[in-house]
């Protein structure tokens, strides 16, 4: 195993074990939950939004260290962007999941860039920015 695939295990364990922003967002502006109905991986996700702003993000799930530890890396990355900003994340997240490469702007993201090749993974990482995406949608059609 290489250098580089060894960091990125770390950091996918150390967001399973010690995940960042966990637990329930009271107030919140957006909720959402999404499920993984092939493996049964849940999360539930709060934002905060400002201004077109992500000001604070929280999930609370249960499932395997890839969905989990994605919610963790999620939520860390998309506070204080803009939602234009978040949408590009999410799509550049996405594309890294089909291509197997991560863009620069994913930053820790890319750590999962692996999960490519092991296609029955891929709707794992893919739950919390679906999770997310719906969660903005509904916002734009409440508007």
């Amino acid at each position: 195993m290489s250098l580089l695939e060894d960091l990125y295990k770390q950091i996918i364990l150390e967001h399973y074990k010690k995940p960042r922003n966990y637990g329930e967002l009271e107030p919140h502006t957006h909720r959402q939950e999404g499920k993984n109905t092939s493996c049964g991986d849940e999360i539930t996700l709060d934002l905060t939004v400002e201004n077109g702003i992500i000001r604070e993000a929280r999930f609370k799930g249960h499932g395997c260290a890839i969905s989990q530890a994605t919610a963790s890396l999620m939520t860390e990355a998309i506070k204080g962007k803009s939602i234009s900003e978040v949408q590009d994340l999410s799509s550049y997240f996405k594309n890294m999941l089909r291509s197997g490469t991560a863009h620069p702007e994913l930053g820790d993201l890319g750590a999962l860039q692996g999960i490519s090749k092991i296609h029955a993974r891929v709707k794992c990482a893919s739950l919390p920015w679906t999770t997310l995406d719906e969660a903005l949608r509904q916002s734009d059609n409440a508007n």
